[in-house]
């Protein structure tokens, strides 16, 4: 256990340069303790004391901010930066060296029984705010954009971006040209294809009526 401890705020030390001290990072850094207290809540959760475990992990929402299902699967060296927002669902699993900053949820969609969140591979990087929903893989060393609704799996060696969330980068080649500083408006486009129907309406009511006029006039 003390093991674990020591290689937890190693782990912070060298992802956070903000961090100055290990006295500092174990005393008041909200990610490491609620993994902390997600070790013990998942040990209780495995040996059917499963009331115990959800005490011990709504306990640490109340302390930390960060809700972890005390059945989700953590490993080693997890980092979550921040951490206020954070939600990470039961039969989510997450690898080794994994980075987690705030308002990330590891979540379901409702639609699936089982496993129904998704699997993080090691290294993966899932930057603030993004959404990770269903019962797939995010591949080793992929990184997550900020803002990013995943809803499909991510291949190892990604960056994904966007909403929902697709592939831009795989194994350091781009592969598509979106970027996020690009990301089309998709209600603005809407717009514009009303104005063009409206637009053509107004031309065919125009030619309606002046055949109308035209056929009144004749008599």
């Amino acid at each position: 256990m003390f093991d674990r401890l020591k290689e937890d705020i190693a782990a912070v030390r060298e992802r956070d340069p903000a961090a100055r001290s290990a006295i500092e990072i174990f005393l008041l850094y909200p990610g490491l303790r609620a993994v902390r207290m997600h070790r013990r809540a998942n040990w209780c959760f495995r040996h059917n004391l499963r009331f115990l475990a959800r005490y011990i992990s709504q306990r640490a929402v109340r302390k930390t901010g960060i809700e972890i299902h005390p059945g989700a699967t953590i490993g080693r060296r997890l980092f979550i930066d921040h951490g206020s927002g954070v939600v990470i669902g039961e039969t989510a699993e997450i690898g080794d060296d994994v980075t987690i900053y705030q308002g990330v949820t590891l979540g379901g969609t409702g639609k699936d029984v089982g496993k129904r969140h998704p699997t993080i591979g090691n290294n993966v990087l899932i930057g603030s705010g993004a959404k990770v929903l269903g019962p797939f893989k995010v591949g080793d060393n992929s990184k997550i954009a900020a803002g990013a609704a995943v809803l499909q799996e991510i291949p190892p060696n990604s960056t994904a971006v966007g909403v929902p969330a697709r592939v831009v980068k795989q194994n350091g080649q781009r592969v598509d040209p979106y970027d996020q500083t690009d990301t089309p408006d998709l209600v603005a486009q809407e717009i514009c294809q009303l104005r063009r129907r409206v637009h053509r309406l107004e031309r065919e009511m125009e030619h309606v009526q002046g055949e109308q006029f035209e056929c009144g006039g004749g008599v």
